[in-house]
């Protein structure tokens, strides 16, 4: 069994402020990115990590983060797309070739665990397609275009989404590609794999495993590693 993780940070920092990657934002004087990249390195059963990131980003990465700090698992570091799915892909084609598991994660979630992971891992081998989720905490609300409530689903049968998402390497590529010529453009992975008519099983995870966007998550992000 060979396991590769794509960890996507190509993406900008427009609602954190800034025009800084967030991914690189100093996080108690190391990038975000340093502790993702972590949370995977201190994983046995990972065997490799490719990074995407934009292009101007690259050298950066490279000499500042992965050498700087000695990560050997990262194999590959490749230029994303514009879109996150594009740059999802480009991971998918770079990941080593004898992957049976892949496992799909965004670069600004530094706090995944080791216990999720090994979860989600385990589940993988049973299942095609597996995502990291928690209940949602608020009631949600269905609206129409002028803001008017139109349902209001069971709280208890809701999941937020996180990553990583983990698939069957050839399954996810595979849609990866249907997606592609349908012109489909999704806001996570699970939903390509979706379209093909397979059942995504998740694994309830941490509600520390935020995605770090705004100002806030960082101050929350500081708090999170004090506890560490």
């Amino acid at each position: 069994m060979f396991i590769s993780v794509i960890i996507v940070a190509a993406g900008k920092g427009k609602r954190m402020g800034t025009k800084l990657n967030k991914v690189f934002l100093n996080l108690n004087g190391k990038p975000v990115l340093y502790y993702t990249i972590k949370a995977f390195e201190n994983v046995d059963e990972i065997d490799e990590i490719v990074l995407v990131v934009s292009e101007p980003d690259l050298e950066f990465c490279k000499s500042e983060i992965v050498n700087k700090y000695n990560f050997k698992k990262v194999k590959h570091i490749v230029v994303g797309g514009s879109e996150r799915q594009e740059s999802v892909f480009m991971g998918l084609k770079s990941v080593d070739n004898r992957c049976n598991i892949v496992l799909i994660h965004d670069g600004a979630r530094p706090f995944i665990d080791r216990v999720t992971l090994q979860k989600g891992i385990e589940e993988a081998k049973s299942y095609c397609a597996v995502g990291i989720a928690v209940p949602v905490k608020d009631t949600i609300k269905v609206v129409d275009n002028d803001n008017f409530v139109i349902d209001t689903p069971d709280r208890n049968r809701l999941m937020a989404i996180q990553t990583p998402q983990i698939f069957d390497y050839k399954l996810i590529y595979k849609a990866h590609l249907k997606a592609i010529e349908d012109g489909f453009l999704g806001t996570d992975d699970t939903v390509l794999v979706e379209r093909l008519g397979y059942k995504v099983k998740l694994v309830e995870g941490s509600y520390r495993n935020i995605k770090i966007t705004t100002p806030e998550d960082l101050i929350i992000s500081e708090a999170f590693l004090k506890t560490i």
